[in-house]
């Protein structure tokens, strides 16, 4: 196997973003346009002191490494190596997995589970001999229903094995709900819970922008800003927001990658921060041994609790749908 490149980047007196534990390294799994915008926001935020990529295409990696390593005056003081060994992700605290087969335009993320579930059956063991104690972050799609392969796979303990899930999509609804209402996101607090996918939905019943609950927002007019039609339209726009990213583009790579780093920041610095993170739901509104993403605490050892917020009849109805959805694509899958 090729040796990984390295290089160290400046003087802590360069440093802008918020510097983790000098000790900490994130792993990922993949070269490609997701796993190096992950890569690259990491590095800028400074969120780990080393950052391994593996990747079976070896001078692509090595090339992605030697990339974000030339701009080490710029970013906070991280180390970039890149290799075909997956050796490099020795003693990783969290390995992101974003290596898969890339979904095509109007593909449905459920007809990518075959192909993905059998690079996962191949990686696993190699991951867990390197890198033991990780917490697993898995971005490759369709995430909710690898998150369980790879929990069986693994056997390791539920709260250190979650995917993205639902965090991009939340990004997409606070976006769109800010737009319409002339908020900052940042003052929207609304999620987006159950699988990463077709049957995805809004928590419209706890959803707010600042104080006010968001069916009572009215518009400058005095009006209703979010009646039904208009929430159903945002839900309907933020669900097939991916197509329309990969329609135009081919793939989707900064925003996942930002949601992906957000994650480890939140891992690595133990937020505890809530976030709709996929995992394991254990009698979860009667919900158990499937992966869907639900409001979820985050921290160093992964995913500490799943928060059983209020949930209107057709919201937990709306949740059993995902769930049954997944179950079928595991039960053919022989999960």
């Amino acid at each position: 196997m090729s040796e990984p490149t390295a290089a160290a980047t400046a003087p802590s007196s360069w440093s802008t973003g918020t510097q983790s534990d000098r000790r900490s390294k994130i792993g990922i799994v993949g070269a490609g346009a997701v796993g190096s915008s992950l890569a690259y926001f990491c590095q800028i935020r400074g969120i780990a002191r080393e950052i391994a990529i593996f990747d079976v295409a070896g001078d692509k990696v090595r090339a992605e490494a030697a990339d974000l390593s030339h701009g080490a005056m710029f970013s906070p003081s991280t180390v970039v190596t890149g290799s075909d060994d997956v050796s490099v992700l020795t003693g990783a605290d969290i390995v992101v997995i974003t290596a898969g087969a890339k979904q095509k335009p109007g593909q449905p993320r459920l007809e990518l589970a075959e192909a993905n579930v059998n690079i996962l059956r191949s990686l696993t063991p190699k991951l867990l001999e390197v890198a033991p104690d990780a917490v697993y972050v898995l971005v490759t799609n369709p995430c909710d229903v690898l998150t369980s392969v790879f929990r069986e796979l693994s056997g390791l303990p539920k709260e250190r094995v979650m995917s993205s899930g639902t965090v991009l999509d939340t990004s997409r609804l606070r976006l769109r709900l800010a737009e319409e209402a002339g908020i900052s996101p940042t003052s929207v607090h609304a999620m987006i819970v159950g699988e990463h996918g077709d049957t995805e939905f809004p928590l419209w019943s706890i959803a707010n922008i600042g104080t006010v609950p968001l069916v009572d927002w009215k518009n400058d007019s005095g009006q209703l800003a979010f009646p039904e039609d208009v929430r159903e339209k945002i839900a309907d726009e933020v669900m097939h927001a991916a197509y329309t990213v990969i329609a135009g583009k081919g793939a989707t790579n900064y925003a996942i990658g930002m949601a992906g780093g957000a994650i480890c920041q939140a891992i690595l610095s133990d937020q505890h921060a809530v976030m709709p993170v996929s995992t394991i739901l254990d009698d979860y509104q009667g919900i158990t041994g499937v992966a869907l993403s639900v409001p979820s605490v985050v921290g160093r050892s992964g995913v500490l609790q799943q928060l059983p917020v209020p949930m209107s009849d057709a919201e937990i109805q709306q949740l059993h749908n995902s769930a049954e959805a997944l179950k079928k694509s595991l039960t053919s899958l022989g999960f």
